[in-house]
Order: C-alpha cells, then sequence, then structure tokens
C-alpha cells in the first residue's frame, strides 16, 4: 500500500497546491474541503497530478472529522501524512477586535487542527513514518514581533490571525513532547511551517511569495527523512525563531 496524505482546506491557494505537490511524489492524497462541490472541482483539476481524492472535512464540526476519518480507515487503514492547512483570517485593529471575532479565529486555527488530529491520531499511529505539518505564519513569532519584523501587508490588522498561529506553534511543541513519551507514538514528527506571506484569496492576493514557493517547506516537512527534526518551527531558509 502507497503513503496516504490528507490536506485540510485543500480546495483553493496553499493547500491545493500542497496536494499538487505531494500527488505529483506518488502518494494518494485526500483533498480536504468543506464544500464538497468545491473539493471535488479541484480533484479533477489535479487529476492529471496523480492520486487526488476529495474528501469532505469541516474542521469547525467534530462529527464531520469524525465521519472523515471512519471514511480514512475503511478505504486506507492509516494515514502517514496530516497537513493542517485550513485557516481563517480575521482582520481588525488590536484595540477593535472583538472576543467573538477572536472565536472565530481560534476555532479554525487552533481548535480545529486539534479535532482533525485527535481523530487520525489513531490512524497515524499504524503508519511507519507518520508526519505532521501544522501551517503556521511567520508573523506568529514572538521574537519576530516582538522585534518590529515588517511581515509585509496589514500585519498590524492581524492580532486574532498571529496569535492563533502562535497557540498553534504551541501546540506542535506539545504535540512532538506527548509523541515523544510516548513508545507507541515516538515514530511521529510533527511541526510547524510557515509559507511565508503568500498570494492568496486569503492575504487578497497582495502576497509577494506564490503558491509554489509557500508550499515547498510544508512538501519537505510532510517527507522528511528518517533523522529529521520533530516539534520545530520552519520556513524554506530554515528554523524560525519562536
Amino acid at each position: 500500500m502507497g503513503t496516504t496524505a490528507l490536506v485540510t482546506g485543500a480546495n483553493r491557494g496553499l493547500g491545493k497546491e500542497t496536494a499538487r505537490r505531494l500527488a505529483r511524489r506518488g502518494m494518494t492524497v485526500l483533498l480536504g474541503s468543506r464544500d464538497p462541490v468545491r473539493g471535488d472541482e479541484a480533484a479533477r483539476d489535479l487529476a492529471s497530478d496523480g492520486d487526488v481524492r476529495p474528501l469532505r472535512l469541516d474542521v469547525t464540526d467534530p462529527p464531520c472529522v469524525a465521519a472523515a476519518a471512519a471514511r480514512i480507515e475503511d478505504e486506507h487503514g492509516r494515514l502517514d501524512v496530516l497537513v493542517n492547512n485550513a485557516g481563517l483570517m480575521v482582520e481588525a485593529l488590536a484595540t477593535e477586535m472583538t472576543a467573538a471575532d477572536m472565536r472565530r479565529a481560534y476555532e479554525v486555527n487552533v481548535f480545529g487542527a486539534v479535532t482533525v488530529l485527535n481523530a487520525v491520531l489513531p490512524l497515524l499511529r499504524r503508519s511507519e513514518a507518520p508526519r505532521v505539518v501544522n501551517v503556521s505564519s511567520t508573523t506568529a513569532s514572538l521574537t519576530l514581533t516582538g522585534g518590529g519584523a515588517d511581515f509585509g501587508g496589514d500585519a498590524h490588522l492581524r492580532l486574532a490571525y498571529s496569535s492563533s498561529k502562535a497557540a498553534l506553534n504551541m501546540l506542535t511543541v506539545q504535540y512532538a513532547a506527548a509523541f515523544a513519551a510516548d513508545p507507541g507514538l515516538a515514530h511521529i514528527k510533527i511541526n510547524a511551517a510557515t509559507p511565508g506571506y503568500v498570494a492568496t484569496d486569503m492575504s487578497a492576493y497582495r502576497g509577494t511569495r506564490t503558491v509554489e514557493e509557500g508550499s515547498r517547506i510544508i512538501v519537505d516537512l510532510a517527507t522528511l527523512p528518517a533523522d529529521g527534526p520533530t516539534g520545530g518551527f520552519f520556513r524554506e531558509q530554515g528554523p524560525v525563531p519562536w
């Protein structure tokens, strides 16, 4: 049986390009999409790139996630790669951001990632070389943000997004430690990736990087060798400071 990968939020943009690149590497890619029509369309678009199959997956809907995990188990028996790519941008000045706005972002960017990972963890356990990639953001770096780094675009409007991705980074560290402490999970490698400021719907196509460029680090971490890192935060050029 070949390698099976699940990419959440993959019907467009960075997720779709990640699905394309993994399929070209010979993986069976499950293209997660909240909208089944858009998921079907995206999978058809990628048909010439390899084995890409649509999978209805709303990361904010636990029963939907459970149903998707059950389908993966029935059809594939295990999962080798999970890319937590589904994300939501909620923009407002920090002084105008509401708790409701924050919850919307965290529901997808943090709680959604936890829901999916928990649901497929038994399937990852069965893989010989499971890899988990949490798609984060350079704006999640406390070091860079505190140092006044210029991230491009409207970084001052990204309180909800950036803080939720910082939380996702902490999840990455905590899961890596938990996996290492469990003999049945110690073979799982989990890392956070930042694709940079990519031109997608989420950035209103103002980003300075292409989806091809942004997906490289995600694919690299999804295909790490046995001696690769775990519990880290990486961009294409190397580690990113927390």
